[in-house]
This record gives structure tokens, C-alpha cells and sequence, in this order.
């Protein structure tokens, strides 16, 4: 496609559901990756999880409503019946209650507010879901080298909120491939192994980008859904000063270690979330158990210059993560040998994303996404595609915000709050968790 309407720089989950969406309303898309594959950049890294649960109210309506496109995933796409589909497979998801959380009274006004299915649960529900589970606090989350390391606090957990909709796709990769071959059906184009190296500009506006390669490629627009690359791609095009939010990417260590002996966690178990030990958790292929940090205090950040220069190997964190979680599991088995992902989160400011337009116009951000919105790619795509619209129609979005309607749930949210130029959410829990 030598002259497309509009270039999408990025083809993981979030790039390739706005590949999807805008091709579906008439947009001529080429989308371009670095990588050999689609969907393999952080995409390929993501534990994949779709849940409810939000720290803000806006975060939880749109989680909520991407929910519904991961239930009936085979009929948004419209792929051939015979395609090879990622899986959403439903375990529902166990927050446990702590002071760190508010004892999770804000959530469960969220979803009650939203008419989001939830469960409260007691000491004694857990254990008998998961009976591999011990009920002592140990908060404030600590570090192996902490002296009271793994010496609990005195307390007893009080209980959690269980979502029992909520689950995660067994193959985070496939899903933005299914995106991708769903978009190429409606006339999108996709090159792998395309660099960006420059972000062309002519007459006040964006005007297409240039690769490594030297090759230019001109396009009315282009969005930046580089994921941990999205800063140095804003940095090219030259859109930062008036960005209050801004990216960075953050190194991250992901566990995996077997279930215990004589419990069937693949299919038994739940994704878990617990601040007490500031761990997160979800089954995994194999009978294992996949353990992520919420970042607490304790657990340094590991910001990168750039997405390309890290360090891949597994460090101390790795151990430190599942020896947390064995405070929790007792009979948790700590294997020698290091298992599980390293890659970079694309991360922003208060831990919201970007969705918003620039102050290049024809220049748009779907970044610092990483972590907390591979649930809501769908949604995302299509909110994307009618800010483009929005915007390439003449509004200002800067200063009367686009209001969204999302199918599903039949509401409608203010896209402003998603802008680049928005104050930090003090809302936010400023981790993983959004």
C-alpha cells in the first residue's frame, strides 16, 4: 500500500484492534511493526487477564464493556468457522480485601453501580475454593532479605470480592493475530519487520513516517500503538511538551512455578489478586501457577532507556515473588530452575493510558497501555477509531472532549479522561492494577 489513509505504527493487541476497527469504517490501514510476527512485541508477554475491577469508575465501565467482546470473541471478529481462535477461558477473579484496597468498598460500588456481577467472600469460602490457601497477613509486603521476611503480622485475612465473570486468554499473541487477519478481511495491510526511524511532517501536520530502511510512506495519519517504543516514537515526532502524562518502558519479571501436589490449579484455581502480599496470580498452562508483582513499595522499578536495551535474564525478583506467594500457599514447591517471562510493561504516569490525539495534528497516541489494558483492546480500537473520526472531522478534542457510547453496557464515558494532558489521577492505584 504505497498511499494509505493512515499508518498504525505497532501491530500488538491494542494496534491491531485499531487496524481491525478502522478498516471496518472505511479507513485504508497499513499497520507496521519492528517485529517478525504480529503480536509479538510486549503483547506476546501479557498474562492476558480480563477483569472488572478498576481502582477508578472510568476504568471500570470500560473494562466492563471490553469484557463482552473477549465472551463472544469468535462473533466480533466474523473470522471463518474454521479459524484458530485464541481461547477466553472464565475462572472468575479473587480480590482479597485489605486496607491497602479499602477493603474493596470502592470497587464494589463501581460494579454495582454498573450492574457487574460480584461475590463477597469469607475466610472460609476461600479455603474451600482453594484449600491449598493460608489466611494470615502479612502485610506490608516485604523483600527476601527483609529480617521478618514471611513473619506474619498477627492479623487474619477478612475475606475478598469475587467477579465471577472475569478469565484470561490462553495465547495473548494469537488474539492480536486474530485482530489482524479479522482487519486484513476489510482491506487493512500489515508489514512486519518495518522500522520507523522518523516521523515525516508537511504543512503544520503529520505527513506519513520514515523507516530504516530509508523508504518513506506518506499517510494523513499516523497513531503511535508502539507500545514500550511509544516514548521514543513521541520523542521523533516531537509532541511532548504539552503532555502532562508521558510514557516509559518498565522492566518486569512474571513467575511460573507448579501447582502444588494434589491440587489442580489449571482447573480449580482463579485469578487472584492480593495486595496483603502484593502479588498477583492466574492459572497456566501445565498445571502452573503464573505470579506477577503489583509493585509495591518494596519492589523496586525498573525503568529502561529504551525498549530494546535490557536485561532479559531472571534477577533476585524472581525469587522474591515466589516466595511471597509461597506466604500464601505453604505447600507452594519453589522450583531450581527459573521459569516464567521478562519484558518491558509500556507504562505511564499514574499507570492510565493515553488515548488522545497530539499536538501534531493528524497525530495519535494509544500508549502507556501496558500491564492493565490488553482486556479492553476491543473497546479501545473502537474508541480510537471515533476519536479519529472526531477529530480528522474538525472538533477539538483538546477542549470539548469526545463522549463515547459503548455498545454493550449502554453507557456513554468522557474520553478527556484518557487525555494526554489530563492531571495525574490521584484515583490511580499507580501499579499494575490501574
Amino acid at each position: 500500500m504505497s498511499k494509505p489513509d493512515a499508518i498504525i505504527i505497532g501491530t500488538g493487541v491494542i494496534g491491531a484492534a485499531i487496524a481491525f476497527e478502522m478498516s471496518k469504517a472505511g479507513w485504508k490501514t497499513l499497520s507496521l511493526d519492528r517485529n517478525k510476527q504480529v503480536g509479538h512485541g510486549s503483547t506476546a508477554g501479557s498474562c492476558a487477564i480480563i477483569r472488572m475491577h478498576y481502582s477508578t469508575f472510568d476504568g471500570t465501565v470500560f473494562a466492563w464493556e471490553g469484557y463482552h467482546y473477549w465472551r463472544d470473541w469468535a462473533a466480533y471478529l466474523g473470522l471463518p468457522a474454521d479459524a484458530n481462535l485464541a481461547k477466553f477461558k472464565q475462572t472468575g477473579c479473587l480480590v482479597m480485601k485489605t486496607e491497602a484496597n479499602g477493603f474493596m468498598n470502592n470497587h464494589m460500588d463501581n460494579s454495582a453501580a454498573l450492574g457487574c456481577e460480584y461475590e463477597e467472600w469469607s475466610r472460609e469460602k476461600i479455603q474451600e475454593r482453594l484449600p491449598i490457601y493460608a489466611m494470615e497477613s502479612f502485610a506490608p509486603a516485604k523483600r527476601l532479605e527483609d529480617p521478618e521476611f514471611g513473619q506474619p503480622n498477627g492479623g487474619q485475612m477478612s475475606g475478598a470480592v469475587f467477579w465471577p465473570q472475569a478469565g484470561y486468554v490462553t495465547d495473548p499473541a494469537l488474539s492480536a493475530q486474530n485482530l489482524m487477519d479479522a482487519a486484513r478481511q476489510h482491506g487493512a495491510q500489515v508489514r512486519t519487520g518495518a522500522e520507523v526511524s522518523e516521523i515525516l511532517q508537511a504543512d503544520g501536520r503529520v505527513s506519513g513516517v520514515k523507516l530504516t530502511s530509508g523508504e518513506e510512506i506518506t499517510a494523513s495519519v499516523v497513531i503511535n500503538v508502539a507500545g514500550p517504543g511509544s516514548a521514543q516514537i513521541n520523542t521523533m515526532a516531537g509532541v511532548l511538551d504539552d503532555m502532562t502524562i508521558q510514557t516509559r518502558p518498565l522492566r518486569q519479571e512474571v513467575v511460573h512455578v507448579p501447582a502444588p501436589e494434589g491440587f489442580d490449579f489449571e482447573e480449580q484455581g482463579t485469578i487472584i489478586s492480593d495486595s496483603d502480599i502484593a502479588l498477583y496470580a492466574r492459572p497456566e498452562h501445565g498445571n502452573h501457577i503464573l505470579i506477577g508483582s503489583e509493585d509495591p513499595e518494596c519492589d523496586p522499578h525498573q525503568w529502561c532507556e529504551t525498549d530494546i536495551d535490557y536485561n532479559p535474564d531472571f534477577t533476585d525478583q524472581w525469587t522474591t515473588q515466589a516466595m511471597r506467594y509461597a506466604q500464601r500457599v505453604p505447600s507452594l514447591g519453589i522450583p531450581s530452575k527459573t521459569r516464567g517471562i521478562v519484558d518491558l510493561y509500556d507504562a505511564s504516569t499514574d499507570w492510565i493510558p493515553i488515548y488522545d490525539k497530539s499536538s501534531l495534528p493528524g497525530y495519535y497516541m494509544a500508549c502507556g497501555t501496558s500491564g492493565n489494558q490488553y482486556k479492553n483492546a476491543p473497546i479501545a480500537g473502537k474508541m480510537m477509531t471515533a476519536l479519529i473520526n472526531y477529530c480528522e472531522g474538525g472538533a477539538d478534542h483538546d477542549t470539548t472532549p469526545l463522549q463515547f457510547d459503548l455498545p454493550y453496557i449502554g453507557r456513554s464515558i468522557d474520553v478527556g479522561f484518557y487525555s494526554r494532558k489530563r492531571p495525574i489521577n490521584e484515583e490511580s492505584s499507580f501499579s499494575v492494577l490501574g
